[in-house]
């Protein structure tokens, strides 16, 4: 008997984290719908994939509009049938500037990709997820350091990675009724365009600026796989995994 391949949609899987998880997870048999707002570059990830290229489903979406999202969850029930896995991971940050000066157009910016994002496509999952026939699904949202302690002058990041945790332990809570898992990863320094600056220098909570190890994206990928592997009746309520160096656990 064949065993049939996995159904995952990853949004942000043009770049960094999310292109990484979606390599692995084509690797890995799964059939992969690949989101975010450029097509070009979630082509380029699915062109990285080699034979697993084969299994992968470009569709452009902007994660902070619900009618895109609505579009894209359509598409994966039009051509997939069914929903295994959400990684929610599109993500966008901020300048670090003092919050008076931190301009509202920008906040806005983050909270709509970040937090409205997030909960537009988790809504969007567990719906499908929930009247699929086998019933249930497993849906992993992109956390961060930040859902526990903030980097200065990091507001609007922060406050949405907070809010990430509450949407996360609330759906961990409704999904029991329907065979839903709803996890965290929290992901400290992953080795990706978006954290180059760190090797070269970031600021610290003193308000100094030092250089700060990364770890290999890789990693995280892994990681993501592993919750996944994870049958329906075990999950991974949170995970934190970060640089081993990092200046995160006590004083740094």
């Amino acid at each position: 008997m064949v065993e049939k391949r996995k159904i995952a949609v990853v949004t942000g899987a043009g770049a960094g984290i999310g292109r990484a998880v979606t390599l692995t997870l084509l690797k890995s048999g799964y059939k992969v719908a690949l989101a975010g707002r450029n097509r070009k570059t979630l082509q380029e990830t699915l062109d990285l994939a080699g034979p697993g290229a084969d299994h992968g489903l470009v569709v452009p979406t902007d994660v902070s509009d619900p009618k895109a999202v609505d579009a894209l969850f359509n598409m994966v029930t039009e051509k997939f049938g069914r929903l295994d896995l959400l990684f929610n991971n599109a993500g966008v940050g901020a300048p670090p500037v003092p919050v008076d000066e931190l301009g509202i157009d920008v906040w806005q910016k983050v909270v709509n990709t970040n937090l409205n994002g997030a909960f537009y496509c988790a809504r969007a999952a567990f719906g499908m997820m929930r009247h699929q026939s086998p019933m249930g699904g497993r849906i992993i949202n992109n956390g961060s350091i930040s859902a526990h302690v903030p980097r200065p002058f990091s507001v609007a990041y922060t406050a949405t990675k907070h809010a990430v945790t509450g949407i996360t332990r609330t759906l961990s809570l409704d999904g029991r009724a329907y065979n839903i898992a709803v996890g965290q990863i929290d992901i400290g320094n992953a080795a990706t365009p978006m954290t180059k600056a760190m090797q070269q220098g970031v600021l610290q909570a003193n308000l100094s600026v030092a250089a700060e190890p990364v770890m290999d994206v890789e990693n995280v990928a892994s990681a993501v796989l592993y919750m996944d592997s994870l049958s329906l009746d075990a999950n991974v309520p949170f995970m934190t995994i970060m640089a081993t160096n990092m200046p995160y656990i006590g004083r740094g």
